[in-house]
C-alpha cells in the first residue's frame, strides 16, 4: 500500500496535495483497495462551495457505493472528466490520474487538522 510522504489524509480515507492556493483531492490506495473495482465515479459538485466535510460525491465499486468527503472547504472547480469513462484509474494509479477534484481552498489553516502519511499509516494498520 502506498502511502506519499507529501501528502495530507483524512480519516475518511481521502487524500490532498496542495499546490499553491488549488488542492487536488481523490482517494487513498488503501481506500480503493477496501472498495475492490471501482465502476463508476459521479462528481456533480463542480462550481460549488462546499464546507469541510460535505460530501463532493459518489464512488461506485463492485462490493459497494461510498461518499467521498472535502478533507478542507472550498470551491469545487475541476473535475477529473476521465473517470467518467475510465473510473478503474482510481484502482490502477489513485494519487496521480486517479484525481478526483480540484478545489480552490476557503482557508488553508484546515490542512493543519489533517493527518501526515506517518499518522494515516498508523491510522490503517490499526
Amino acid at each position: 500500500m502506498k502511502i506519499p510522504a507529501d501528502l495530507k489524509y483524512t480519516e475518511d480515507h481521502e487524500w490532498i496535495r496542495v499546490e499553491g492556493d488549488i488542492a487536488l483531492v481523490g482517494i487513498t490506495d488503501f481506500a480503493q483497495g477496501e472498495l475492490g473495482d471501482v465502476v463508476f465515479v459521479e462528481i456533480e459538485t463542480e462550481g460549488e462551495e462546499l464546507e469541510k466535510g460535505d460530501t463532493f460525491g459518489t464512488v461506485e465499486a463492485v462490493k459497494t457505493v461510498s461518499d467521498m468527503f472535502m478533507p478542507v472547504g472550498g470551491e469545487v472547480v475541476e473535475v477529473n472528466e476521465t473517470l467518467a469513462d475510465e473510473p478503474e484509474l482510481i484502482n490502477k494509479d489513485p494519487y496521480e490520474k486517479g484525481w478526483m477534484i480540484k478545489i480552490k481552498m476557503a482557508d488553508a489553516s484546515q490542512l493543519d487538522e489533517l493527518l501526515s502519511a506517518e499518522e494515516y499509516k498508523k491510522m490503517t494498520e490499526a
